[in-house]
């Protein structure tokens, strides 16, 4: 299980004045068994470039998807929690994708399950932890502080290890 993460919005008063709107565990939360130890938490999303400001109410509120806006962007938190290789051989990616709106985003008989590609540019921090990147033929390992920048490329995330890792992801809306 996740730890809730907090999210400190801020924003301006009726008079200017800059003050903190929301802080308060983030609760755009997915979390489910078709994809055991993997939680998301979305902080924050837009649905537009450049990006509406003053926002006061919670655009994350409803059901999680694994794309950003068309021409948006979103804001995320993803923990991946030890892998169990006996469990993962049995699951299903495509239908664990698809809960999120993106069933045709796996990559079919891939060596991980959960190898897909999204329509967005990402940006990523390794926060705590560290995890393996499957690419294609390769795979690289990160540890907290390291950083990806994906360019809608073929990738799943495998956590090896005995503790959870938190990444850290900004996904914005993209074209080939």
């Amino acid at each position: 299980m996740s730890r809730p993460i907090r999210r400190v919005v801020t924003g301006h008063d009726a008079n200017g004045v800059a003050t903190v709107i929301m802080d308060s565990d983030a609760t755009c939360i997915l979390s489910r068994p078709n994809r055991p130890g993997v939680t998301l938490t979305n902080l924050w999303q837009n649905d537009k470039m450049p990006a509406a400001m003053e926002r006061h109410d919670d655009p994350v509120d409803g059901p999680l998807k694994l794309q950003p806006p068309k021409n948006g962007s979103v804001f995320r938190i993803v923990q991946f929690d030890p892998e169990n290789p006996e469990e993962l051989a049995k699951l299903d990616g495509k239908s664990a994708f698809a809960e999120m709106g993106a069933g045709n985003n796996v990559v079919e008989n891939a060596r991980h399950p959960f190898m897909h590609r999204t329509d967005s540019l990402d940006y990523s921090v390794i926060l705590t932890g560290e995890i393996y990147m499957m690419m294609d033929d390769e795979e690289y390992l990160l540890k907290a502080g390291d950083t990806v920048v994906q360019q809608g490329t073929n990738h799943a995330w495998s956590n090896r290890g005995t503790e959870p890792c938190q990444i850290a992801f900004i996904l914005t809306d993209a074209v080939k």
